[in-house]
């Protein structure tokens, strides 16, 4: 069984490991010849938009390669959110939330429009932002939103240290970052913190960490919260992971209703695509293996987990972009 001869950790055994060539090929079969495990939509709670892959920043790691360059995924426009909307509205779709990452999402230029958008419709929403200037620039028009008590930020801080964080996000990140978190802060914006697990340092060790510098910067966050601080684990698709078969399910005592995938998809437009397309999660963006159709109820289908970010991230990791 494989996760009984493999490490369960994802984040160190695992991690000093090449993945075998032969892992996560098959979308139905593990490289042992055992039944791939699959995710069913179970309730529909959270869409994703990915408003592009343009980005103020060129994170060393990340997961999306988003850069001041990178416009694999172009930018999201007001319309075709609204499209997708009146779906919402016509199917009866039980989404509650609205979810935005990037790239920056405050780079696209419809971003207020998209948010005012949402907001009439009384969607809850959530923004994953950098807090740096691009979602500066747009101060006034934040403070004027409708609703905006429905609007969470979640704000990407790598560490809670400024010489880890600006190893990964680059020089002079940190205190624009922290700034941003401040004013948001100051302005009573709902906020949570998206962090990293780094090699060897525990969970218990990061929370401790992060709550320190919520004390010390007055923020009305509480670190044992995840709905307030998400420790994310590094995403290497190169590294060795275990496969995730049917019978995972039960020896991990884990639940796939509770997988990220059993409730939210995310709408993407590749470049040159002529019409966004429905991906099956946050993570695999580009992956064809996990393009589930052009609307939201063609999306609506059985997902197998044959990636390794689908093992590491979710299943192992018990991690999700949405609380």
């Amino acid at each position: 069984m494989s996760v009984q001869t493999e490490t369960l950790s994802p984040f160190i055994e695992n991690n000093i490991r090449t993945l075998a060539k032969d892992k996560f090929q098959d979308p139905d079969i593990t490289a042992k010849g055992e039944m791939r495990a699959s995710v069913a939509m179970t309730q529909f709670e959270t869409l994703w938009f990915n408003t592009g892959t343009l980005c103020n920043l060129a994170c060393k790691n990340c997961y999306i390669e988003s850069s001041p360059k990178n416009d694999a995924l172009v930018y999201i426009t007001l319309d075709e959110v609204r499209a997708y909307l009146d779906e919402i509205a016509q199917k009866r779709l039980p989404i509650k939330e609205i979810a935005f990452t990037g790239g920056e999402p405050f780079m696209n230029p419809d971003m207020i429009a998209i948010l005012e958008l949402c907001l009439e419709h009384d969607f809850d929403i959530l923004i994953l932002s950098n807090a740096m200037r691009p979602m500066r620039r747009f101060e006034t028009q934040l403070l004027a939103l409708p609703k905006r008590e429905k609007i969470t930020f979640r704000v990407s801080l790598d560490h809670f240290t400024k010489t880890i964080h600006e190893e990964e996000r680059g020089p002079n990140s940190w205190d624009k970052a922290i700034d941003g978190l401040c004013w948001l802060a100051a302005n009573n914006f709902h906020l949570a913190i998206a962090g990293r697990h780094l090699p060897g340092e525990s969970n218990a060790s990061a929370m401790q960490g992060y709550a320190g510098l919520f004390d010390a910067m007055k923020l009305p966050l509480d670190a044992s919260n995840p709905s307030h601080l998400m420790l994310f684990p590094e995403m290497d698709a190169s590294a060795d992971v275990a496969e995730i078969t049917t019978s995972c399910w039960g020896i991990l005592d884990v639940d796939p209703a509770t997988i990220m995938c059993a409730n939210s998809r995310m709408v993407v437009k590749r470049k040159g695509e002529v019409t966004p397309r429905v991906a099956a999660c946050t993570l695999l963006p580009y992956d064809k293996g996990f393009d589930m159709g052009q609307t939201l109820e063609e999306s609506m289908q059985d997902i197998k987990l044959n990636h390794p970010h689908c093992a590491r991230f979710c299943v192992l990791g018990g991690a999700s972009c949405s609380v």
